[in-house]
């Protein structure tokens, strides 16, 4: 099973954005089993929207929470694959230092 970095957002209700890993082909689910993941509560200017925290990721001005080893994403929008910066940046985890 190959699992993929991703970023997922949530309906408006819910209003989360994630990042983590996917099982390839789950890419097209409204309910998201999704390892290693982390929420961002806030993102800075910098970073660009939703999509810049897929193509650069957080940065030290984000509140991301610490990872959880496995969650169920409901009621998902938007999953798009994170670049090698991104997720270098999530696992850098710079808002924690």
């Amino acid at each position: 099973m190959k699992k993929i970095p991703v970023l997922i957002t949530t309906d408006k209700d819910k209003r989360g954005v994630f990042f983590g890993y996917i099982k390839e082909g789950d890419e097209t689910k409204e309910e998201l089993e999704s390892f290693d993941v982390q929420m961002c509560v806030y993102w800075s200017e910098e970073v660009r929207g939703v999509l810049g925290l897929a193509s650069g990721g957080p940065n030290k001005d984000c509140r991301v929470t610490a990872p959880v080893a496995r969650g169920l994403i409901k009621g998902v929008t938007l999953v798009c694959e994170c670049s090698p910066e991104a997720v270098l940046a999530w696992k850098a985890q710079p808002w924690r230092d």
